[in-house]
């Protein structure tokens, strides 16, 4: 009897690679899901490096190549994805992207949506923000991705308080924790539950 095919995951990154590195430790051995590859806009991401490390294909894109053609479109979709995981990658995605993969495009966002969300909005800015602004808490919010920034529906949030002394770089190793826990785990409930 022909093995079932493992489930896919297409990382999207832009730079350093965390939480890719941590998908793909996460997925290295699982019976049912695999990390298939990796895209990245930056020549200069680490992402690059890790998905060397992992034996999992990487690819670089330009932004014409992303936003005027299928070029990027028609690559990711020779593996096959069941999943795009947007893990640290900082442009909107376009709308061939969003028809192809109806609700298999999800996002990390190192804040409590709706706050803190939106153009420009990625890492230590956003730990700025949250810290300047004063708030208690701060987390991170897994979502589906639309054609806005950080608009779409909500599959996770996970809270972390904001102590008084912390500066947004304390603030980002306790929310880079959260994302390192959670992020794997919706995925593969993502793909289990056959999205």
């Amino acid at each position: 009897m022909a093995q079932a095919r493992k489930k896919n995951i297409v990382i999207f990154a832009s730079g350093s690679g965390s939480n890719a590195q941590r998908l793909m430790e996460y997925f290295e051995h699982h019976p049912e899901i695999q990390v298939a590859a990796l895209f990245a806009n930056n020549p200069k991401a680490y992402a690059l490096k890790r998905a060397e490390t992992f034996h999992v294909p990487a690819l670089l894109f330009n932004r014409e190549a992303f936003y005027t053609s299928d070029t990027v479109l028609e690559q990711v979709q020779t593996f096959e994805p069941d999943l795009i995981v947007l893990a640290g990658f900082l442009w909107l995605v376009p709308q061939n992207f969003l028809r192809a993969f109806p609700n298999k495009i999800i996002n990390i966002h190192p804040a409590l949506l709706p706050n803190y969300g939106g153009r420009g909005m990625h890492g230590l800015n956003v730990h700025t923000a949250v810290v300047t602004a004063g708030d208690k808490e701060s987390g991170i919010t897994i979502h589906h991705i639309n054609e806005e920034y950080d608009q779409g529906e909500f599959i996770l949030q996970e809270r972390c308080p904001v102590h008084e002394n912390d500066t947004p770089e304390d603030l980002a190793a306790r929310i880079l924790k959260l994302e390192h826990e959670h992020l794997p785990r919706v995925v593969e409930r993502l793909l289990l539950e056959k999205l």
